[in-house]
């Protein structure tokens, strides 16, 4: 399982990049691979606020549908519209074309709060 170096982990299993407007949140390499093919991504609005840990997103796989929660507090302010035609993205690219919403820069202590790559991966190998 690849866990990149370059950005933060929830232990839902959902990853968070820090850009200079928000975050960009996704599903680990793990989750994607223990839920199987993905065949449908029900995303958030833009505009939605969520609290940390709150349901955002809904994946559906072959396997199971799979609630997606807020690693951080924020609002969706960008969603991937190409998961709509698309949803195996997900599966096939999880850390790039496969990412899920945006949100609003968080609250550092949120951040903070988040496990590092060398955190995560020790839990999933746990």
């Amino acid at each position: 399982m690849s866990v990149p170096a370059n950005l933060r982990y929830a232990d839902s299993h959902e990853w968070v990049k820090m850009e200079d407007d928000g975050v960009i949140v996704g599903v680990t390499d793990y989750a994607q691979s223990e839920m199987g093919d993905i065949v449908f991504a029900e995303l958030p609005p833009v505009g939605a606020e969520y609290e940390k840990g709150e349901g955002m997103a809904v994946i559906e796989s072959v396997k199971a549908v799979s609630d997606i929660y807020a690693p951080v507090g924020g609002t969706v302010i960008a969603v991937n519209e190409a998961l709509v035609d698309s949803p195996e993205l997900v599966n096939d690219d999880c850390y790039g074309d496969g990412w899920l919403v945006k949100l609003s820069l968080p609250e550092k202590v949120e951040l903070d709060e988040l496990l590092s790559p060398e955190e995560y991966e020790a839990q999933i190998e746990a």
